[in-house]
């Protein structure tokens, strides 16, 4: 699940569509139209990318509506606006009325929902496979006739902000893990939280919204993913119908954004009426767009940080869980991760909650020992063979989820790294060396790199709980 995700509507109401299939000169066909995995892509006149996984086990489809959008497109004063945008694309078109996109899809059987990241914000439906062409209609109206009525919009952000409450505000290792982002970067718009700052979403308006959404809700800046029981040139000329006579708009330049040297360890402690401590640990790490876009990078590096996730936290028998939670039994849980596939640089972090009355330091030099061990020496080889096997089949397995595979297709285009990526991914996991994780090891995990969050409880105070909590939330689409 995603951090930020709408629950699921249900209603019924019932709506039929026919494929409409023809050819002209807007339906442009990729040079490279199919990769090895059978990616087919194709580009309208508008400049919108449709990619299409046919998949025919079964007579569903996932579709996808990907934008170029998300929280680290926002600045300051209006974090949060691309996640209240996505609860208003909900709320309705002249041709479609607040609420009737849900109920149209569940009364064909299929369900739908929409989610916010960093770098994107996407929309998808399961259904059947005949019923596609109500999402792509329905889709592409809400691309550019959104209503945007204050009253809805007045309703949904106070939806948001109770989110934000219950989500973040009211969970104290959702809090720390928030200023620990905050505080790891300088200036990379990753430091703003994508629900957004509370003080940023009480002084949001309908504006700001109105003006979001004509900046970069447009064809030119969406991809369309298809995957499942489907033609590919159906789908293609079914784009070409629906979202073949919306304009293009001028998108906003975008500027390099690079994080700002760090001159040394980081260290903040968020003190909070809380039962347990926590300990947040984060190296700054390039991604794969990193190495395409700067000469310090090596696109190996990336995917033998890749390989070194799966050994320290790749299972039962990952260094972090055999040494910290079996072994010495400092930990009752701890976790590393990361993530090759963002737009702007990354962190790896790892997580620990302590085991008895374990000091936090202990842990933080436990988890660094562990690093320490890789830096003086490479993993074994039959180790590292055992943890690229993992790596490996961990994304064969994904590619039996058609909605896995929509979501990695629509990632890679979405952050502009491109579909074709997706080939590569097991040749290179399979190509690292254990000295490569080694200096990979070396390279990242260093002290000037190395931000630290602990969450320090202080005790709870027992209430009882009122008869009333006041004030019910507003309507609409729930969840982040």
């Amino acid at each position: 699940m995603r951090i930020y995700i709408s629950l699921i509507v249900i209603a019924t109401i019932v709506l039929g569509a026919v494929l409409f299939i023809f050819k002209d000169e807007t339906l442009q066909k990729s040079a490279s139209n199919q990769t090895s995995t059978g990616v087919q892509s194709y580009q309208l006149s508008n400049g919108m990318k449709i990619l299409v996984l046919e998949n025919h086990r079964a007579p569903v489809v996932v579709s996808q509506v990907w934008y170029k959008v998300g929280g680290s497109y926002e600045h300051d004063g209006i974090t949060g606006v691309s996640h209240v945008l996505e609860h208003m694309m909900f709320k309705g078109t002249p041709r479609h009325p607040s609420g009737e996109f849900s109920e149209i899809i569940a009364a064909n059987g299929g369900k739908e929902n929409a989610f916010t990241s960093k770098d994107y914000t996407a929309y998808f439906q399961r259904i059947s496979s005949d019923k596609l062409p109500i999402c792509i209609e329905m889709e592409a109206d809400r691309m550019v006739n959104l209503s945007l009525e204050e009253d809805e919009f007045i309703k949904e952000v106070e939806v948001v902000k109770e989110e934000r409450r219950l989500r973040t505000d009211d969970k104290p290792t959702s809090l720390t893990f928030e200023r620990f982002n905050a505080a790891a970067y300088a200036n990379s718009p990753y430091r703003r939280p994508i629900i957004g700052w509370m003080e940023d979403l009480d002084s949001m308006s309908i504006d700001d919204l109105r003006h979001w959404y004509r900046t970069w809700y447009a064809p030119n800046n969406a991809t369309l993913v298809v995957v499942g029981d489907v033609s590919a040139d159906d789908v293609f000329s079914l784009a070409k119908q629906y979202f073949g006579p919306l304009s293009a708009v001028e998108l906003p330049a975008t500027k390099p954004r690079y994080e700002a040297e760090q001159y040394g360890t980081q260290r903040i402690s968020v003190q909070l009426p809380a039962k347990i401590p926590t300990l947040i640990m984060g190296y700054k790490t390039p991604v794969l767009k990193s190495a395409v876009s700067e000469k310090s990078v090596e696109k190996w590096e990336v995917y033998a940080l890749e390989v070194l996730s799966g050994l320290l936290d790749g299972g039962e028998s990952a260094r972090l869980t055999r040494n910290l939670v079996r072994g010495k039994q400092l930990v009752t849980s701890v976790g590393a991760s990361y993530n090759p596939y963002a737009l702007h640089e990354g962190l790896f972090v790892f997580s620990a909650i302590p085991a008895g009355d374990h000091a936090i330091d202990v842990l933080e030099f436990a988890i660094k020992e562990e690093i320490k061990a890789i830096q003086d020496n490479p993993p074994a080889q039959d180790e590292l063979d055992r943890v690229i096997a993992q790596v490996v089949a961990g994304n064969v397995y994904e590619q039996d989820s058609s909605f896995y595979q929509a979501m990695q297709i629509g990632i890679l285009e979405t952050v502009g790294l491109g579909w074709q990526t997706k080939d590569e991914y097991i040749e290179q996991v399979k190509a690292v060396t254990a000295e490569q994780v080694q200096q990979v090891a070396i390279k990242y995990f260093t002290a000037k790199n190395l931000t630290v969050a602990v969450l320090d409880p202080l005790p709870i105070e027992q209430k009882k709980t009122p008869a009333s909590s006041g004030k019910p939330v507003a309507g609409g689409r729930h969840g982040q």
